[in-house]
């Protein structure tokens, strides 16, 4: 519900709730280091008078009850303008819980759905409010998962390109933490051939390499066309991804588990990247990807969203050095169906506002998501 403020309020944070829903996946799910057969979002809402935001991140159930009992002590009652405040209060707030992982989800919510409350609150949409770069938003279709057989593998392919018209892929290799590299090129082969030579080919390997056979992989990678290596090492070597790099024309991708501003400045300064990626949902919401894109342009580089893609389309939009979004299958999948105003990727792109809706325009169907509750 969205009330536009009268000149001269001052909003504040009456109250704020989460809960999480958990869904199976389609089919079971893997990359190179990790097995999945469930997905949890985790929801969050913040309230001022009359008026809602939204907010959400991908994690475990357990989020949703540290945002009610340690976060939202520190927001509520605090101005609904002051985002950014309400972001370093609630940093300062959880030193000692440890701000990584499940915390740090838990603050990217939180922060999404107060940036989502003050665009309502003044009646504009998030991309008015932040600035807007570019009308569209570049994405990705982003799966293929190790667990795929080859006729699921390229049905997923077909579908983006064929039918979305989405011109950029992403598959996952690295499989069993690279003990598969034979199957990982026969894969990368016929995703090529699935997709044509127009489309841009995308492969993850989730750290599953060692750097040399990265570089070795590397080699057949730019032998297929392929534009995109993400972490094809641990993302913690930051001299690993360097050498490989070093080794290849394509380029080298990471940052997704960055969840402090300051893990983004190592991996630049180490020349670790050729794009950075952030993942909004993880690093500290919007207020703080809004930051690593900066630093990236700062070292002449483009910045990646990772997953999340409705998280994070306005704010993709306002910064002159993105390069896409990730459209991943299972956030899509989850987004589409617990969310009214999701976007449409027809094309290879997303417009976040262009409807004028407030806020990021994303309300939850709590009738359909309600069953699928875990906390």
């Amino acid at each position: 519900m969205t009330r536009p403020a009268a000149p001269g309020d001052v909003p504040s944070v009456d109250e704020v709730e989460a809960a999480a829903y958990t869904l199976a996946t389609d089919t079971p799910e893997a990359d190179g280091t990790l097995e999945w057969a469930k997905t949890t979002l985790v929801v969050v809402h913040v309230r001022s008078g009359t008026t809602t935001g939204l907010g959400y991140t991908y994690g475990a159930p357990e989020t949703a009850a540290y945002v009610r009992g340690h976060l939202a002590p520190v927001v509520t009652a605090r101005s609904a303008w002051d985002v950014p405040g309400a972001n370093e209060a609630m940093t300062r707030a959880v030193r000692n819980d440890g701000r990584p992982g499940l915390v740090a989800g838990a603050i990217s919510a939180v922060d999404i759905a107060l940036w989502d409350l003050k665009a309502r609150l003044l009646g504009v949409p998030l991309t008015q409010l932040l600035g807007r770069a570019r009308p569209q938003v570049p994405v990705y279709g982003s799966g293929g998962f190790t667990t795929y057989d080859d006729r699921r593998q390229e049905r997923q392919l077909r579908h983006w390109v064929e039918e979305q018209g989405i011109p950029r892929v992403k598959i996952k290799i690295g499989e069993s933490w690279g003990h598969a590299e034979h199957r990982d090129r026969d894969r990368v082969a016929k995703a090529r051939a699935s997709i044509g030579d127009a489309a841009e080919l995308y492969v993850d390997a989730n750290g599953g390499y060692t750097v040399k056979q990265a570089v070795r992989v590397a080699r057949f990678l730019d032998d297929h066309d392929v534009r995109w290596f993400e972490e094809p090492v641990s993302s913690d070597d930051l001299d690993g991804l360097n050498r490989v790099g070093s080794a290849t024309a394509v380029d080298v991708a990471a940052g997704e588990y960055g969840y402090t501003l300051a893990y983004f400045g190592h991996m630049l300064r180490a020349g670790a990247v050729d794009c950075l990626q952030a993942d909004a949902t993880r690093c500290g919401g919007l207020t703080v990807w809004l930051r690593a894109a900066a630093l990236a342009e700062a070292f002449g580089l483009d910045i990646s969203g990772h997953c999340a893609p409705h998280a994070h389309a306005a704010a993709a939009a306002a910064v002159p050095n993105l390069r896409h979004l990730e459209w991943f299958h299972d956030h899509v999948r989850l987004e589409s169906r617990w969310f009214d105003g999701t976007l449409d990727p027809e094309g290879g792109h997303i417009s976040p506002g262009a409807d004028g809706s407030p806020g990021h325009g994303l309300t939850l169907r709590s009738a359909d998501a309600e069953p699928h509750r875990t906390a």
